[in-house]
């Protein structure tokens, strides 16, 4: 991914404090895990099979030639943490996650080798209600975000028994129509041919849109769980389409799937995309606990959301203190840890080049700051400061020093 600059930086900091402080209003703790993890987590965890393990890792060998991986996902990483530090052991857990994932893939906008995610995964909540709190959450942050250009698929996989009733008759289908399978598919067709669903291959489009249907071969009781999220989503006035082709890929997932997805980014349609995972902690030695969660790419989230006020975005009213003359770069110095003593969430820079007044405000426009705070040596000898909004049309005028942290509060609260 391109480096950030600190004017982009800003506004994916703005977005970061949006979704941390919805994911902290549904009790959801963070961890942090390796970038770097055992190749066989995720061969074991997103299926031998998938794009993601057969062509996407980056993999190497250490010196004791074992087999390492950047991190693709984070869910296997936040799972494997789980069961060796006992979170998962008789108890619940609300967990989030942040970082950059890697994936070879083709670079485009909206999508890098490496990329950014926001995860979250709760572990041990056997209903329909979590899933529906997931969606619901993920919902709140579009919302706090003002992005409403998004729009909510679902699906449901079912358990593994419906699963492997369902196996049968896409191997039966696709058996049926062999030769209109690429090389990817007829590989996939005996060792995973729900993964042929998730083929990029625009010629296979037609063949896959005329397979069965997963929801057809749905047991009793993924389709009541199923039935009872659609209906909790009814209540809660989210809009929803059910998509049958919905199979995310990676092989972990149970039940309940879900992407939120736009139309305003291209090719790069999900922004975010989940389900139910039930049998991943038991497959990677933990207890039976049953668990769901999503991810977010951060890249295509912040591409969304909308051109924001400068103020919204800066999270810290900035001040630019203009020091001319002799003995005012001390006195600049103090004024500016004052400010900070009385409140940090004031942003002060200090000008430390010199320069005219007039050179000293254009530094001060330049650095994006709202307010400037004027110290000249006719103001030290009078105890006053001069007092200039910079982002509006008003006047300098003169306070008193010690009146100073009065009306810069005053300022920013009007």
């Amino acid at each position: 991914m391109p480096a950030l600059l600190p004017e982009e930086l800003v506004k994916w900091q703005f977005v970061e404090s949006k979704v941390k402080r919805v994911m902290q209003a549904y009790a959801f703790q963070e961890i942090r895990t390796p970038i770097v993890e055992r190749t066989e987590l995720f061969q074991r965890t997103i299926g031998q099979d998938t794009d993601v393990v057969s062509k996407e890792m980056y993999s190497f060998n250490d010196r004791k030639d074992q087999s390492l991986s950047l991190r693709p996902e984070a869910t296997a990483g936040v799972v494997r943490a789980g069961i060796e530090h006992g979170l998962f052991y008789n108890q619940t857990q609300k967990l989030w996650s942040m970082g950059p994932m890697y994936r070879y893939e083709r670079p485009q906008k909206g999508r890098y080798r490496q990329f950014h995610q926001i995860n979250m995964e709760a572990f041990g909540y056997q209903g329909p209600q979590i899933d529906l709190e997931i969606i619901l959450m993920t919902s709140r942050i579009w919302k706090a975000l003002k992005v409403d250009a998004i729009e909510l698929e679902i699906n449901s996989l079912g358990t593994s028994t419906s699963r492997q009733t369902y196996r049968k008759a896409l191997v039966e289908y696709f058996s049926d129509h062999k030769s209109d399978l690429d090389e990817d598919s007829t590989k996939r067709l005996e060792s995973n041919p729900m993964r042929i669903l998730d083929s990029k291959n625009p010629e296979m489009g037609n063949l896959i849109s005329n397979a069965p249907n997963i929801t057809d071969y749905l047991d009793t009781e993924s389709e009541d769980h199923f039935a009872t999220l659609t209906n909790s989503l009814e209540q809660h006035n989210i809009s929803f389409q059910l998509n049958p082709r919905l199979v995310r890929g990676l092989d972990y997932y149970t039940k309940t799937v879900f992407e939120w997805t736009t139309d305003q980014l291209g090719s790069q349609a999900t922004v975010c995309g989940g389900g139910r995972y039930d049998d991943l902690v038991k497959q990677l030695g933990g207890q039976d606990v049953c668990a769901v969660g999503c991810a977010i790419g951060f890249e295509r989230l912040t591409e969304l959301v909308e051109v924001l006020s400068k103020k919204e975005q800066n999270m810290q009213p900035k001040i630019y203190i203009v020091a001319v003359g002799d003995d005012t770069e001390l006195q600049a110095s103090l004024l500016a840890e004052k400010i900070r003593d009385a409140n940090e969430e004031y942003a002060v820079e200090i000008n430390m080049d010199g320069g005219s007044f007039k050179q000293q405000f254009r530094k001060a426009d330049k650095s994006g700051s709202e307010l400037a705070i004027v110290i000249g040596e006719e103001e030290i000898q009078q105890g006053n400061l001069g007092f200039k909004p910079l982002m509006i049309d008003q006047e300098q005028t003169t306070i008193k020093e010690e009146n100073i942290m009065e009306e810069i509060n005053r300022f920013f609260t009007e």
